[in-house]
């Protein structure tokens, strides 16, 4: 019995022994480290709350935006005959730079001449924007096309006539006779976002109807590939949805199938996808579109300032939120003596950071945003000077310094530059003036013959021409076709007379 008790009490110090020396190490070990295992808790549940989550975002669906944008997008097949192309010029220009450097074999040499094209068939996209036949496309895709086709996804093919076309932002507008079409609407490209998703849509390599995704991973990218248009206006929106050759002119949608862009150019060093591609902003498509249609051709709204040449330097530095040291916004270097902003009150110096309460940070974005606007618009502008910040309103004016509309004449469907022949040049050549046709765009002269740049005119129809006023003139005075001759200046001299019919030259007017 006295054995049971001793083992009983044995057992009772050993249990108290151990929980003494349990609570002794945890005051004098664990409770000194407590924090590192706090420190552990207050990770993992980070982990878990994201990994338990019941709030986890739903895929984005993409199949309603794609049956919307895929009946609206259509193919573009066209047709351009052969054509005689001045080769490129090592001389300088003795004119000056006046008229893009032509008569350089004849006053200088240089290994320039001339050289055929051959007639080409190429393919591109665009995208129904009105049920009774109205296409935008780009203005790249259609240009100096004889025959352009227009090929529905349901697989029916219509001939396409072109209603207008604006180089400066590479757009066209197209039409087919065709009735009850399905067709997109606009979105409001100011609206989109950096990190949106967006669907493209085309027939990229001569494919059948394809829709891509990606999304915007810029806005406002100028790229400097646009060397077509006088004025260009560059304020592409960027993305990452795979364009290919082929996509040209057709759609960028958001997730809802409303057009927040025209495709228009890729980034790439092999031609085809590479990574980024560029759309034509919808809110200037929408705006080019109605001024082709209502005017007949685009109306250009002007501030009244010139712009300081960015310096490439600080190319890289000059971004939304940037490193430069020089305040965000666009300095005006002058203000022309007839435009609305000397009126309102900018000077030179001035920095103009909002235009109607939208930030402009770049020349390009300032740019962009007014070639929205109309003559005659009121815009708001914002700009600071000597550190106070002021704001005032610049009534629009179009390039002569009016408010009024400027309706397409008999000179813009021809669709080139004209110069007059200086005297000391036709005094040179032995004649008393012509029109030299510095460059050729959009229009008749592309459309319906093979002239290059350098063409002297010399007569239209039985008129001599010896200014462009008289050129002007004698067109109006024409019936709706006319004859163009004149001559080149070529390694060999003055060529023979070169004779170019046009027809349907009123009758192009859109009134």
């Amino acid at each position: 019995m006295l054995m049971k008790l001793k083992n009983i009490a044995t057992i009772v110090l050993i249990s108290g022994a151990t929980a003494v020396g349990s609570v002794f190490a945890y005051d004098h070990y664990f409770a000194k480290h407590e924090d590192i295992y706090l420190t552990d808790s207050n990770r993992m549940p980070a982990h878990y709350v994201s990994y338990n989550s019941s709030e986890a975002a739903d895929a984005v669906d993409f199949s309603p935006a794609a049956s919307v944008v895929i009946p609206a997008t259509v193919h573009i097949k066209t047709k351009t005959p052969p054509r005689e192309v001045s080769a490129g010029h090592s001389q300088q220009d003795p004119f000056g730079g006046m008229f893009g450097n032509p008569f350089s074999d004849f006053f200088g040499g240089g290994s320039g001449g001339h050289y055929y094209r051959p007639g080409q068939m190429a393919s591109g996209s665009g995208v129904i924007i009105a049920e009774d036949g109205y296409i935008v496309t780009n203005n790249h895709v259609i240009d100096g096309a004889r025959e352009i086709a227009v090929t529905l996804n349901n697989n029916k093919t219509y001939k396409a006539k072109i209603v207008g076309q604006d180089p400066n932002t590479d757009l066209a507008v197209i039409k087919i006779d065709a009735k009850d079409l399905p067709y997109i609407v606009f979105g409001n490209s100011d609206q989109t976002k950096v990190g949106q998703w967006v669907l493209a849509c085309g027939y990229p390599l001569n494919l059948q109807s394809t829709v891509t995704s990606g999304i915007i991973s810029a806005k406002s990218r100028k790229l400097g590939i646009n060397d077509e248009g006088i004025n260009p206006i560059e304020s592409y929106i960027q993305t990452d949805a795979a364009v290919n050759p082929g996509n040209s002119g057709g759609p960028l949608v958001d997730t809802q199938g409303r057009l927040v862009g025209i495709n228009s150019a890729i980034a790439s060093p092999t031609g085809s996808f590479a990574g980024y591609a560029y759309a034509v902003p919808s809110n200037l498509v929408k705006k080019v579109v109605n001024d082709i249609l209502k005017y007949g051709t685009v109306q250009r709204a002007y501030l009244g300032i010139q712009l300081q040449q960015p310096n490439p330097s600080k190319a890289y530095q000059i971004s939304y939120n940037g490193n430069s040291n020089e305040p965000e916004g666009v300095k005006v270097d002058e203000v022309t003596s007839n435009g609305g902003a000397v009126s309102a009150g900018l000077r030179k110096g001035d920095l103009i950071t909002k235009i109607d309460d939208q930030e402009v940070h770049t020349q390009n974005e300032l740019l962009s945003v007014i070639a929205n606007y109309r003559p005659g618009n009121v815009v708001k502008v914002s700009y600071t000077r000597d550190g106070k910040e002021y704001t005032t309103r610049v009534t629009l004016k179009n390039e002569n310094g009016t408010t009024d509309i400027v309706k397409a004449g008999i000179l813009d469907v021809l669709g080139a530059d004209f110069r007059e022949l200086p005297e000391k040049y036709a005094q040179k050549l032995g004649i008393s003036g012509g029109v030299v046709v510095v460059n050729i765009g959009s229009g008749l002269i592309r459309q319906q013959t093979d002239m290059h740049p350098d063409f002297i005119i010399l007569k239209a129809g039985s008129t001599l021409i010896k200014s462009v006023d008289d050129l002007k003139e004698a067109l109006q005075k024409q019936g709706n076709n006319v004859v163009l001759q004149g001559f080149y200046i070529g390694e060999d001299g003055v060529s023979d007379i070169y004779s170019y019919a046009l027809n349907n030259v009123k009758g192009s007017i859109v009134n």
